[in-house]
């Protein structure tokens, strides 16, 4: 288990990017919704549901609108949301695993499609880059809430993988399986963490120079945009010089 790692830039940019992604109560709602019907909807119970609610908190979204999110799970009216995962390619070639929550799944491909292939990437088969990630859980806690060292004992006894710290943040990474008992560790020790969710980490990364990292992010920036799709998870690795430059 590492202290550091070089998986800083995975994500693509924090940041600015974040709160775009905040910002959009109605992304949020709909991960509430599906985390709610994945397990119990109680959220002391259900660390991917605990997770949507306090990121929906963090974003200022009313407590009613997180209740009524969380009540439509059980409703018989509700719409079904399908999770959906495409798998592609970039500028530079970077792997891109993109994952959608969509009610309407032939909207979301032809959204997803047009995203990609307007921005210098193209959709590739099922599997056709995931063999390229590891499927693992991901606590992520922001930097106020320790210090690295101090963030890395506590990972380490509650039964973590691997961390990473940055001047962003910490990622916290599990087994599949140990997600929610290290994230309920976790709690106590270093408070309610930012997320708490499956992820997708590379196990190698792709050096992505300037116009390469400045197409790629217009092309997240595009997938971003849509309502349907939750996270652009790519392989890629971005310098903090190359980051600076383009602001």
């Amino acid at each position: 288990m590492a202290g550091h790692s070089k998986y800083k830039n995975i994500m693509y940019r924090k940041g600015a990017q974040d709160k775009k992604r905040s910002a959009s109560f109605g992304k949020l709602s709909r991960e509430i919704t599906v985390a709610a019907k994945s397990g119990l909807p109680d959220p002391d119970t259900n660390a991917r549901l605990r997770a949507a609610i306090n990121a929906a908190k963090a974003a200022s979204m009313p407590k009613d609108n997180i209740q009524r999110s969380v009540d439509k799970a059980s409703r018989a009216d509700a719409e079904n949301y399908e999770e959906i995962r495409y798998e592609g390619f970039g500028p530079g070639g970077v792997s891109l695993i993109i994952e959608a929550l969509t009610d309407n799944r032939n909207r979301t491909a032809t959204n997803v499609r047009t995203a990609v292939a307007k921005n210098g990437g193209n959709l590739g088969a099922s599997g056709s880059v995931s063999h390229g990630f590891d499927r693992m859980g991901l606590v992520s806690y922001p930097a106020s809430a320790g210090d690295a060292e101090t963030v890395f004992e506590a990972a380490l006894e509650a039964g973590a993988e691997d961390v990473s710290s940055t001047d962003d943040g910490h990622e916290i990474w599990t087994a599949v399986g140990d997600l929610h008992e290290v994230a309920t560790a976790l709690a106590p020790v270093l408070g309610e963490p930012e997320g708490a969710k499956l992820a997708w980490r590379a196990q190698t990364t792709v050096a992505v120079g300037e116009g390469e990292a400045e197409q790629l992010f217009k092309l997240i920036d595009a997938l971003d945009d849509d309502d349907d799709v939750q996270t652009v998870w790519g392989n890629h690795e971005v310098s903090d010089e190359v980051l600076e430059r383009l602001g």
